[in-house]
C-alpha cells in the first residue's frame, strides 16, 4: 500500500494561493481545484511521476485515462480535433464537455494519463480558479474527480478533505460546485460522434449544435473516457432505485416530495419543486449526507429522464450497480 504523508494545505482560491499551487504543480505536486462541475484533483498531464500521484492519491485503476484540462487554444496541440469537435468547442467551451479525439502529434499529456490509448480526454473547465490554475501552471492539468476512487464525486472542499486529506498538497476552496455532476463526455473520432458519459451538458443541446444525432451505442470493455466503470460514485449505503415506497429501514433520497408521506425517518429531497437544476446541483451532496448520517440502505425516487435527468439516472445506476465485495 502507497504511504501517504502529504501536508495538506486547505486554503481560500485567492490569487497567491493559486499562485503557490500552481508553483506546486510544475513541482510535481498534487492540487485539488473547484471547477464549474465538482472539483477536480490537478497534476502536471506531462509528468508521469505526477500522473502516478493521482493514480495513488486516488487508488484509481491505471486502465482508466483522465481527463487533461487546457485553455481552449491549447486543445489543438494536444489532440486532432475533427468538424465535429471544433464546432463543440465553439459551442460549449469553456464548459462542461469533454471531448474525446485521437491524439495529436504534438500532445504532450503523458501515456499514463491516457491509459496508454491513442486517444485523450480535454475539457477547457468554465471556472475562474480552473481557469487560473491552468494559466499559471503552463501545462495541460490532468484532472479527474477528487475523492477515492469509485466513491460520491466532491462538491465542496469540505467533501475533498473528507477523501484526500494527507494525500493532496493543496486544496483550494472555491465554494460549492454549481453544477453538482461531472462534464458530459463526447467521443469526435470520425464518423458520428458518440456519447460516453452523459453529463452537465444535456444531449439535446450538444445534438442541437452538431446538428447530427449523437450515436449512444456502447463502448467495448475497456474505457476510453473516465466515467464508464459499471459501478462509480457509489456511496457507502445500498440504493434502490425508482422507489414508490420505503421498506423498513431505508432512508429516502427524495425528488419533487413523491416519497413526502412514506414516513422516512431521514429523508432528503433533491429539489422539492422538481427542478432537475437544482436535483443535479445536490445529488452528492445529498447522498454524502445520508451516508453520514449512517444510513444502510437509501430508497431514490424516480427521476424524469429528461434533460439533467439522463445524467443525474446515470449516476444513481452506478452508484447502485453490484460491487466487488457484492460478488
Amino acid at each position: 500500500m502507497p504511504q501517504f504523508q502529504r501536508q495538506t494545505r486547505l486554503a481560500p482560491a485567492n490569487p497567491q494561493a493559486i499562485a503557490e499551487a500552481a508553483a506546486c504543480l510544475r513541482a510535481g505536486g498534487l492540487v485539488a481545484t473547484p471547477t464549474e462541475t465538482v472539483y477536480g484533483l490537478a497534476a502536471d498531464a506531462t509528468d508521469e511521476r505526477a500522473v502516478a500521484a493521482i493514480y495513488a492519491a486516488k487508488g484509481r485503476p491505471r486502465f482508466n485515462p483522465l481527463i487533461a484540462h487546457v485553455a481552449d487554444a491549447a486543445a489543438g496541440r494536444e489532440g486532432r480535433l475533427d468538424d465535429f469537435a471544433r464546432r463543440l468547442i465553439e459551442a460549449f467551451w469553456p464548459g462542461p464537455l469533454t471531448i474525446v479525439a485521437p491524439v495529436a502529434a504534438t500532445c504532450r499529456v503523458s501515456l499514463l494519463a491516457r491509459a496508454g490509448l491513442d486517444t485523450l480526454a480535454l475539457r477547457c473547465p468554465d471556472h475562474p480558479v480552473a481557469q487560473a490554475l491552468i494559466a499559471a501552471a503552463g501545462v495541460p492539468l490532468a484532472a479527474p474527480s477528487a475523492n477515492r476512487s469509485g466513491r460520491l464525486s466532491p462538491t465542496t472542499a469540505a467533501h475533498v478533505a473528507a477523501d484526500l486529506d494527507g494525500r493532496v498538497d493543496w486544496i483550494l476552496d472555491g465554494g460549492p460546485a454549481r453544477r453538482g455532476v461531472e462534464s458530459t463526455i463526447v467521443a469526435c473520432l470520425g464518423g458520428a460522434p458518440r456519447l460516453l458519459r452523459p453529463g452537465a451538458l444535456t444531449s439535446e443541446r450538444v445534438e442541437a449544435a452538431l446538428g447530427v444525432a449523437l450515436d449512444r451505442a456502447t463502448p467495448g470493455r475497456a474505457p476510453i473516457a473516465p466515467g464508464q466503470l459499471a459501478s462509480h460514485y457509489a456511496p457507502r449505503a445500498r440504493l434502490r432505485l425508482g422507489a414508490r415506497r420505503l421498506q423498513a429501514g431505508e432512508a429516502a433520497l427524495d425528488f419533487a416530495g413523491a416519497l413526502a408521506d412514506a414516513g422516512a425517518a431521514v429523508r432528503l429531497d433533491l429539489s422539492p419543486s422538481g427542478d432537475l437544476d437544482e436535483a443535479a446541483a445536490r445529488l452528492f451532496a445529498c447522498l454524502r449526507a445520508l451516508d453520514d448520517d449512517g444510513a444502510a440502505r437509501i430508497a431514490v425516487a424516480p427521476i424524469p429522464e429528461r434533460g439533467l435527468g439522463a445524467a443525474i439516472n446515470d449516476r444513481l445506476r452506478r452508484a447502485a450497480a453490484p460491487r466487488e465485495d457484492d460478488v
